[in-house]
């Protein structure tokens, strides 16, 4: 699990991968189109979508003379799921948990009385 999330996140950590997969949320794209709004050379789009692809982030498919590119929203769910997980601190009321914990002790004290 580890490796694979490394490669997930290394390839979102660079803005020019996250815009291409932004892109690729609305529909399948060729290469050229997916390099058109970038100012670097077809080849660097292409290192991109290499890294990209290795991390299952997109597929890329040959049609005709054409390579297309699609996204593979599943390849974001170990992701996530390992993100939610930290989503779950969030909601502890730090106040309450002191309470909490006031009380115990003063129990604990009482029992060993």
């Amino acid at each position: 699990m580890a490796a694979s999330l490394d490669t997930v996140f290394s390839a979102l950590a660079d803005p020019t991968r996250r815009a291409i997969l932004s892109m690729l949320l609305e529909d399948d794209m060729a290469v050229t189109d997916v390099a058109h709004p970038f100012e670097m050379s077809l080849a660097a789009i292409s290192k991109h979508l290499g890294v990209l692809a290795e991390a299952g982030l997109i597929s890329q498919e040959k049609r005709g003379r054409v390579k297309w590119c699609k996204l593979e929203p599943d390849a974001l769910r170990e992701a996530s799921v390992w993100m939610q997980g930290f989503g779950q601190m969030e909601g502890i009321d730090l106040d309450a948990f002191e309470r909490f914990l006031e009380t115990e002790l003063e129990t604990g004290a009482e029992d060993h009385v």
